[in-house]
C-alpha cells in the first residue's frame, strides 16, 4: 500500500543543491511531492559552503545576513539552525580608516550604529559622530537618504541609470561615496555605485537602512557554513523524504507531457511532472529547452561579478573585534574566523596557542580575481599591518585565497530586464536561483526567496493548496 501511495504522489526533480534548491525541495516535499534533489558537487550549500584545508575548516567566503532577511532567517528556523548563528541586538559596524605611509600610518576608528529610535532618527546620532565625514558631507548623506526614501521601487526607470549617477545628481561626492554608499553597497551588491543599477541599490538601502530601525542588524554563522547549509540541510531534506543525490551532474533535460525526463551523467533518466532548475544562471541556461522563456537569448548578456577572499593566519591575536570595514585601503571587510575554523584544535593552533585567523572579504574585484597568490600576499599583508598595529610584528603562519569568479550576477543598469521569473513557458518547469527576478541582489536572502517563488509556482500549477502567506517572506506556516 505504501508503494502504491508513493507512486500516486507527483514527482519533482530539483536541479541544484544551493539555498534556492534546498528551499524548493523542502517546500515541494512538505506539499506531498516525491522529490529528488540532484547536486553536481559533493556537498550542499551552493556558494555558501565550507571545506577542509588540512585540519582547518574554511568557509569559501564570509557570508552575512541582515535582520530584514526574513526568508533566509525562516530557512534557518526550518533547518533548526537558529542557535548556530548570531544576530546583533543593534547594528554596530566598526569602520577603520588609514592614511599615510606604512611606516607611520594614521588610523581613525568610527562606528556606524543605530539607536533605539524610529527611522531615520535611529542613525542620526551615529552619523553626527562619524569621523570619516565632515559636517558638510554628513549633510549631503542626509540629503541623499531623504531622496532615497522618496523613490518608488516599482518604477522600472530606476533600472536604467546607475546608482552613482543618481547619487551625484542628489548632492553626493567622492567622500560620501567612499565612506558610506560604497562601503555598504560594494559588500551587498558586489559592484561600485557607478556599476550598479539604481533599482537594486535603492532596494538595498531602503530595505536595510530606511525601512525599520532593526532591519540592518548584522547576522552571521557562529559555526562553519557547511554545518548549516550541508549538514543541517541534508538531515532536514532526508527527514522530509527528499532523495538527495550528490556528485550527480545533470546532463540533459527532455521536456515532455505528462512527465519530463532528467538525465544524470552515467545514470538512467528520472521522470517527473515538475522540474526546478535551481543552479547558477549559466548551468540553468544550458538546460533550458528552446523558447522556455521570452527572449531567452538575453541570458547570454547576463554577466557575472567575482568575489575574492584572502585568508591569513597569524601567530598571535592582531584583531580584538569580530569584524571591521576599512577605508583608505584596498582591504574592504575583515572578519575573525578563529573560532569557526577550529584553529585552536589543529596542530598549528596547538603550536601557537594565541594564533588568529582573519578572512578578508573583497567584492567587485575584477582587476584582482586572477592575480597570483604571491602578488595578493604582497598587496594585502602590508595593508593589514597599516590597519592593525599588532599585525606588523606578527608572524604569518598561513596565507591562502579562495576565488569565486562568478560569485553573483552583474547588477549593472539594465540587469532587471535580464532576470527571468520562476515561471517558464514549459508546463512543470520552473526556475530558481538568486539570479532570477526576486527584486533582491544576489544574496542568500535572494536565493531563498527564489526557492519559495519556484515552489509556489510549481504547486499552484499542480493545484496544490498553498499555505497562507505570512507576509514577511519567511517559511510558510
Amino acid at each position: 500500500m505504501t508503494g502504491r501511495a508513493d507512486a500516486a504522489r507527483p514527482a519533482a526533480v530539483v536541479v541544484g543543491g544551493g539555498l534556492a534548491g534546498i528551499t524548493a525541495a523542502l517546500r515541494l516535499a512538505e506539499a506531498g511531492h516525491r522529490v529528488t534533489l540532484a547536486e553536481g558537487r559533493p556537498r550542499l550549500g551552493g556558494l555558501a559552503f565550507s571545506f577542509q584545508r588540512g585540519e582547518l575548516t574554511v568557509d569559501n567566503g564570509q557570508h552575512v545576513y541582515l535582520r530584514c532577511c526574513t526568508a533566509y532567517r525562516g530557512l534557518l528556523e526550518r533547518l533548526g539552525a537558529t542557535r548556530l548563528v548570531t544576530l546583533q541586538d543593534r547594528l554596530d559596524v566598526p569602520v577603520l580608516s588609514v592614511a599615510g605611509p606604512e611606516t607611520a600610518p594614521v588610523r581613525t576608528l568610527g562606528r556606524l550604529r543605530r539607536a533605539g529610535l524610529p527611522v531615520p532618527l535611529h542613525l542620526a546620532g551615529s552619523l553626527a559622530r562619524y569621523p570619516h565625514l565632515g559636517p558638510a558631507d554628513r549633510a549631503r548623506v542626509v540629503r541623499g537618504a531623504l531622496a532615497l526614501q522618496g523613490l518608488d521601487l516599482a518604477d522600472p526607470a530606476l533600472d536604467e541609470i546607475s546608482f552613482g549617477e543618481w547619487l551625484r545628481r542628489n548632492g553626493q561626492n567622492a567622500n560620501t561615496l567612499a565612506a558610506l554608499w560604497d562601503l555598504v553597497g560594494v559588500a551587498t551588491l558586489n559592484a561600485r555605485a557607478d556599476q550598479v543599477s539604481l533599482a537594486l541599490a535603492a532596494m538595498v538601502f531602503k530595505t536595510g537602512l530606511l525601512s525599520d530601525p532593526g532591519a540592518s542588524d548584522i547576522g552571521m554563522a557562529a559555526v562553519p557554513l557547511g554545518t548549516i547549509h550541508h549538514d543541517r540541510a541534508l538531515a532536514e531534506l532526508e527527514r522530509a523524504g527528499v532523495k538527495v543525490l550528490l556528485r550527480a551532474r545533470v546532463a540533459e533535460l527532455k521536456p515532455a507531457e505528462p512527465q519530463h525526463a532528467v538525465r544524470l551523467e552515467g545514470a538512467e533518466p528520472i521522470a517527473a511532472e515538475t522540474v526546478v532548475l535551481a543552479g547558477a544562471q549559466d548551468s540553468a541556461a544550458a538546460l533550458l529547452p528552446p523558447n522556455a522563456i521570452a527572449d531567452q537569448e538575453r541570458l547570454a548578456d547576463f554577466g557575472t561579478a567575482p568575489i575574492l577572499n584572502v585568508h591569513v593566519v597569524y601567530d598571535r591575536k592582531v584583531l580584538r573585534r569580530p569584524f571591521f570595514a576599512a577605508l583608505g585601503s584596498p582591504v574592504q571587510w575583515v572578519f575573525d574566523r578563529t573560532a569557526h575554523s577550529g584553529l585552536a584544535g589543529t596542530e598549528l593552533g596547538r603550536a601557537h596557542p594565541g594564533a588568529q585567523y582573519l578572512a578578508l572579504s573583497q567584492s567587485a574585484v575584477q582587476d584582482e580575481i586572477d592575480l597570483p597568490v604571491a602578488e595578493l600576499r604582497r598587496r594585502y599583508l602590508p595593508e593589514l599591518a597599516r590597519l592593525l598595529p599588532a599585525a606588523a610584528g606578527a608572524e604569518v603562519l598561513d596565507f591562502f585565497v579562495t576565488r569565486e569568479r562568478t560569485a553573483t550576477f552583474d547588477p549593472a543598469p539594465g540587469s532587471a530586464q535580464l532576470r527571468p521569473s520562476a515561471r517558464t513557458n514549459v508546463p512543470g518547469l520552473v526556475l530558481a536561483g538568486a539570479w532570477t527576478a526576486t527584486g533582491w541582489p544576489a544574496t542568500m536572502e535572494g536565493a531563498v526567496r527564489s526557492g519559495h517563488a519556484a515552489a509556489d509556482e510549481a504547486l499552484a500549477a499542480t493545484g496544490t493548496r498553498l499555505p497562507a502567506d505570512r507576509g514577511d517572506g519567511r517559511w510558510p506556516r
